[in-house]
């Protein structure tokens, strides 16, 4: 059922070309049940001669592959009207799934600016108790640091 066929010349009998390759498939003379199936080319050989004849996934077929087929197909089964609203539940599910996912990259952006906030502040409020060990005075550590004197009045008195 399966023949791979080279082009030859016919006096030298050299292959013309060896990269060059037809594969005829004759499909009638591929007989195989499922149960017989070996390889994934059978697989794929089974499934195209008698997609339209199954009613469910055989056993065998259970693989990524076969299963994205059958979906495929199923789909393509559908009336108008059923495909208009597989068409509109899909719509639905890719706006919510991309709503989903900007919403999530928008809050780790946001949680990351709010880190790096916090993480400046804690910097200059170190920065300020190091100035206040120094005994420098508040005003120019205000002054410096961009903190308010209440602030440094707060630092003061945990130290």
């Amino acid at each position: 059922y399966r023949y791979d066929i080279k082009l030859m010349d016919v006096q030298t009998n050299l292959v013309f070309y060896e990269k060059l390759m037809f594969v005829y498939l004759e499909m009638p003379k591929f007989n195989k049940e499922v149960e017989d199936l070996k390889t994934r080319f059978e697989k794929w050989l089974y499934v195209l001669k008698n997609l339209h004849k199954l009613d469910r996934v055989p056993e065998r077929l259970r693989e990524s592959i076969f299963m994205q087929l059958f979906e495929t197909a199923e789909i393509a089964k559908f009336t108008k009207e059923e495909y208009h609203h597989y068409e509109d539940s899909l719509k639905y599910y890719r706006d919510l799934k991309n709503s989903l996912d900007t919403s999530k990259e928008e809050g780790r952006k946001e949680g990351k600016k709010e880190g790096k906030k916090e993480g400046k502040m804690e910097r200059t409020k170190e920065i300020a108790k190091n100035m206040l060990k120094k005994g420098l005075d508040i005003t120019l550590i205000s002054e410096l640091t961009g903190l308010s004197t209440k602030e440094i009045e707060k630092l003061k008195k945990l130290k």
